[in-house]
């Protein structure tokens, strides 16, 4: 698979999806991002957070994390909520609780992050991701998944 088709996301591994993400031009993650498969996507990929999480990382953090993606069709942004506590993570397509930490990023630079293409830091230095609330968590939160490297 060489071309990033959202139609098939759901059929391939965290690993051949960081590839993917890897082999795309921006300007074609940008197209897919801002279409009709976005909704797709995001599901897919916040879906496979609960699998993704490593508690033996986690230690004894709970923490409500609301990730907000800009540039949805509309104009909008949709916003997921991630919930660790008690050594589990679940994940919310509609925010129920007040965030520890809350993260605005556009769809390119989430899809980097989450397939492992990108630096959090440095992105939150060139002001490409936007952290509110506690930073040591946004620092450390790359740390509590598996993300796969292409």
């Amino acid at each position: 698979m060489t071309d990033f088709d959202p139609a098939n996301f759901a059929n391939v591994g965290p690993k051949e999806f960081a590839q993917l993400v890897k082999n795309t031009p921006e300007s074609k993650l940008a197209e897919v991002m801002s279409g009709d498969l976005r909704g797709k996507i995001l599901g897919e990929v916040f879906g496979r957070m609960p699998q993704l999480f490593r508690a033996d990382r986690a230690g004894t953090t709970n923490a409500v994390i609301h990730w907000n993606i800009t540039g949805a069709p509309d104009g909008g942004t949709d916003t997921y909520e991630v919930v660790i506590a008690d050594g589990a993570c679940t994940v919310n397509e509609t925010p129920q609780h007040d965030p520890r930490l809350s993260l605005t990023l556009g769809p390119v630079e989430f899809l980097k992050i989450v397939s492992g293409g990108a630096n959090p830091v440095m992105m939150f230095m060139t002001g490409k991701l936007k952290a509110k609330g506690d930073l040591g968590l946004a620092a450390n939160i790359a740390n509590l998944f598996d993300i796969p490297k292409a």
